[in-house]
């Protein structure tokens, strides 16, 4: 190995170190700031504000969602087998779905516009429900339907 490069090699190796330390450093101020946090979290500090404040509605809102996602995948197979039948009920459920996520959203953050949206959300899932009991046959429609009525009566009972 040449002097040239024997030179080169202690520079990289040197570097190597300061990068090492620097890892080093940086990882002690993270958990010097996680400590500081950590310390907020303690008692005496209230975090009821953080959390929704409309736990059964967020609940009933989730579950929609998650039916949603259900129902409108049965709709897919059933498209893909040549069968239209549930392409009413497909679109339906994604209206739901929009503007339920746009409501789990409003309800998570306690908004001020929560009630305001609520008619909005109350009368699409009515829609939803309407159209996925035509198809209760299907057991994914039929629960799409019934977790559409339990936001209508969640929305009732946590905002009227």
């Amino acid at each position: 190995m040449s002097k040239k490069e024997t030179v080169s090699v202690k520079q990289q190796e040197k570097n190597t170190n300061i990068s090492r330390r620097d890892v080093l450093l940086g990882i002690g101020a993270v958990t010097a700031a996680y400590a500081g946090s950590a310390s907020a979290a303690m008692k005496g500090h209230d975090h009821s504000k953080h959390a929704t404040q409309l736990v059964g509605l967020m609940d009933a809102v989730n579950s929609c969602i998650d039916k949603g996602r259900r129902c409108t995948s049965h709709c897919m197979v059933s498209f893909t087998e040549g069968d239209t039948e549930l392409a009413d009920c497909a679109s339906k459920v994604q209206e739901m779905q929009a503007v339920c996520g746009g409501f789990a959203y409003l309800v998570a953050s306690n908004s001020s516009y929560t009630k305001d949206y609520s008619r909005v959300c109350e009368q699409v899932c009515r829609d939803c429900a309407k159209e996925c009991r035509k198809h209760e046959k299907h057991i994914e429609c039929e629960a799409c339907a019934t977790a559409c009525d339990n936001i209508i009566d969640a929305i009732k009972l946590s905002l009227s």
